[in-house]
């Protein structure tokens, strides 16, 4: 257990770093790359929707196009999606959903730069790649410091975030759901995750393949199972979270515009949490393709954000205010198993903890990865081994540590992450927009033919 000034003081830097200046930077890059990219989001939605396709793996890389699609959608979609999404819900008030809605539509061009940027600079021989923004940092912008201080900063922040955040969420619902003890599950998952982690990449985009989609779809179908439940409820809920999203007064009352920014603070800080747009993981993972097609990896990158911001995200949101149970005083998975109870009672909980084992699970080890690419970088290959094991040690503390002080590190390493990234991701913004123009990646790798 922290001591109460050092929690203090991680809330105090968290909430600096996520000041309205962050915020402000994180939508004018979306605005600003939606405008050079001539809304691609919009425009080659449709594209996107057939780059989810399989496609033929060509090229140099350790993953095919759909194991890197799925790796990157695994990850970004962790407990985020739940436990962040519902403690924005209850900390930020209905209106931050509206602004996880407003991020994420930006949000899918700095994810879309990310990827094209990461399979353009990345470093690749064979079955062996190192991508990330480091990378395009070094090679694209020409400042091997900050990409070296990127790289350090995102290790540190993948090594002591991940492994706290998701184990922890995952330990409050299988506390609340099945009252197993929090060390217990940290043990279990720390297990689950050193099985996968250990053998590397391959292993982690195979796991992904197969998890990725099967927690995506249990999580949709259980969550529309409540929401028609509550379905007399939607409408007014839908006008609350518009009007909440432009409140004047906190709740309770308040200052001018308080409610407001609270609302904006929490629905953008959990809507990058959840979509990770702007942490430049996504040159991570789409790195990693078998591909030199950047066109096609960046139009996944942006159906990720949107299942991510669009799907998962609003479920989360809608089942807890719909059932009324944001203001039951629960937080994190917990208020989510709730909501899901209200419409099957006992089964939704378990639903839920099902989902956000799998959604934690993905997560770990797909930021098991990131981290690695990142401190190899920083440090080199020898610290490869030893950081499997640290990593997966520190899921047991993360199952037992408190919520609150758990998501405030996490924002604040998350936010420090964010600076260098949005330094190569605008300036390079116009070798982006150029690989978009090219003749040649108008169209998408076709689909692999049937086995």
């Amino acid at each position: 257990m922290l001591p109460e000034s050092i929690r203090n003081a991680i809330d105090v830097a968290s909430n600096f770093v996520w000041g309205p200046w962050t915020m402000a930077l994180l939508l004018g890059t979306g605005v600003f790359l939606t405008l050079r990219f001539r809304f691609v989001q919009v425009t080659r939605f449709g594209d996107g929707l057939r780059a989810m396709v399989p496609a033929r793996a060509s090229g140099a890389g350790a993953l095919s196009p759909f194991q890197a699609f799925m790796t990157a959608l695994g990850a970004s979609i962790g407990t985020g999606n739940i436990a962040g999404v519902a403690t924005a819900i209850v900390s930020g008030g209905p209106g931050a959903l509206f602004w996880i809605w407003v991020y994420g539509f930006f949000a899918t061009t700095i994810k879309f730069a990310e990827a094209v940027l990461g399979i353009k600079y990345r470093v690749a021989e064979g079955d062996r790649v190192s991508a990330g923004p480091m990378h395009y940092l070094k090679k694209g912008l020409g400042s091997p410091k900050l990409a070296w201080s990127y790289a350090l900063i995102a290790g540190v922040a993948a090594l002591t975030t991940t492994p706290f955040t998701q184990p922890n969420s995952m330990a409050v619902v299988l506390q609340s759901q099945f009252s197993i003890p929090p060390w217990v599950s940290g043990v279990v998952i720390a297990v689950l995750t050193w099985l996968v982690v250990i053998g590397g990449v391959k292993n982690i985009g195979r796991a992904a393949e197969r998890l990725a989609p099967l927690k995506v779809g249990l999580y949709l179908v259980g969550g529309l199972i409540v929401i028609l439940t509550h379905a007399a409820q939607l409408p007014a809920v839908l006008a609350l979270v518009v009007r909440e999203a432009f409140s004047f007064e906190a709740a309770g009352g308040g200052a001018a515009g308080v409610g407001m920014m609270v609302a904006m603070r929490y629905g953008i800080a959990r809507g990058i949490y959840a979509n990770e747009a702007g942490y430049g993981t996504a040159a991570v993972a789409y790195g990693t393709a078998r591909t030199e097609a950047p066109v096609q990896q960046g139009l996944q990158a942006v159906m990720e954000v949107f299942i991510v911001s669009c799907v998962t995200s609003t479920i989360s949101a809608l089942v807890i205010l719909t059932s009324g149970v944001w203001k039951s005083g629960l937080t994190s998975t917990a208020v989510v198993a709730e909501a899901f109870n209200t419409a099957m009672p006992t089964v939704g909980g378990w639903i839920v903890a099902f989902c956000a084992f799998l959604f934690g699970y993905t997560t770990l080890i797909g930021w098991a990865y990131y981290g690695e690419q990142f401190l190899e970088y920083a440090i080199g290959l020898r610290v490869t081994k030893p950081y499997r094991w640290i990593y997966c040690g520190l899921v047991v503390f993360g199952a037992t540590g408190k919520v609150e002080t758990i998501w405030a590190w996490g924002d604040l390493m998350n936010g420090l992450q964010v600076f260098p990234n949005l330094v190569g991701v605008i300036g390079l913004s116009g070798v982006a927009a150029s690989v978009l123009r090219k003749p040649e990646q108008r169209q998408v790798e076709p689909a692999a033919p049937p086995a």
